[in-house]
Formats: C-alpha cells, sequence, structure tokens
C-alpha cells in the first residue's frame, strides 16, 4: 500500500503552507467523510509557468508544470484540513481548469500534470474522473485552476 507520506519525502516534495481564501469562501469543507477542495493554483509567489494563457504565453509543457504545481497546493490543503495524507481513502472527482486561447485544444494534456502526481503519490487510491475543460481566463491570469473532491478514512 502507497504511503502518501512517504511518497512525497521520495519524490522530493515539500508542501508549502496553505493558500488562504482571497475572498468570502472556505478553502475545504469537510462533510461526512467527504472533502471537497475550493479551486486552487500555486502557493506562494508565481513560477513562470503560473502565470498566463495556453497557446498564448505558455506550451503545453509549461502548463503541464503549472497544474503540478496546483497539486503541491492542493496536497498542502489535505494535510492540512486532515493532518495526515494517509486519511485520503480516494480522489474522487477532479474539474481542471486551463487559461487557453479560443484555438487551444490540449487542455487534457495540460491537467495530466495535476492528475499523474495524484498518482505518484497516492498510487491507486490517486486515480480519478475529471473534466479538462478551457477558460477565457481565470482569476488573476494564472493558467490553471483545480477543483477537488475526495473520500476520507474515517
Amino acid at each position: 500500500m502507497t504511503n502518501p507520506e512517504e511518497q512525497l519525502k521520495t519524490l522530493g516534495i515539500e508542501l508549502p503552507v496553505p493558500v488562504n481564501p482571497v475572498a468570502n469562501y472556505l478553502t475545504n469543507l469537510e462533510v461526512n467523510n467527504i472533502l471537497y477542495l475550493s479551486g486552487h493554483s500555486f502557493s506562494g509567489e508565481p513560477t513562470s509557468v503560473d502565470i498566463g494563457k495556453l497557446g498564448r504565453d505558455l506550451t503545453l509543457e509549461e502548463g503541464y508544470q503549472a497544474a503540478r504545481n496546483a497539486a503541491v497546493c492542493v496536497l498542502a490543503t489535505i494535510k492540512q484540513a486532515l493532518g495526515d495524507l494517509n486519511r485520503v481513502k480516494r480522489i474522487v472527482r477532479v474539474l481542471g481548469m486551463v487559461n487557453a486561447t479560443e484555438d487551444f485544444t490540449d487542455h487534457p494534456q495540460v491537467i495530466n500534470g495535476f492528475s499523474d502526481l495524484m498518482v505518484e503519490v497516492f498510487g491507486e487510491k490517486g486515480k480519478h474522473v475529471r473534466s479538462a475543460v478551457g477558460m477565457g481566463s481565470l482569476p488573476r491570469g494564472i493558467a490553471v485552476e483545480i477543483e477537488i473532491t475526495l473520500e476520507v478514512e474515517e
């Protein structure tokens, strides 16, 4: 069985301080054994891939990294909410939003940056259903925003 806390160490990933809401909402909410996370992008200062529009400012590879950066931010929020990533029973659903030009069509490949890291960290429990969609814009010009639902061990 995969230990997500150990996997992060193996991958050399140190979780950042989770982001605070930028408006009147919660970053996460647990109802029964389901944890809902609001949209997440990157934590801390943006890197060169975190801001911009895919198909104009950023390449597919840069978008993939932006989605991976969002995954690290999501993991930080999950850890803060649950105290231990081993409490994740299953990643259930992901909505991946990509700030993209009208003619950009590789949204799923961008969001793979998120999905791939979830599987690397959680193993089979990290596989999920998802949607990957393009947006005309995202808040503050971010490249990728991820919303996630997961099941929690009681």
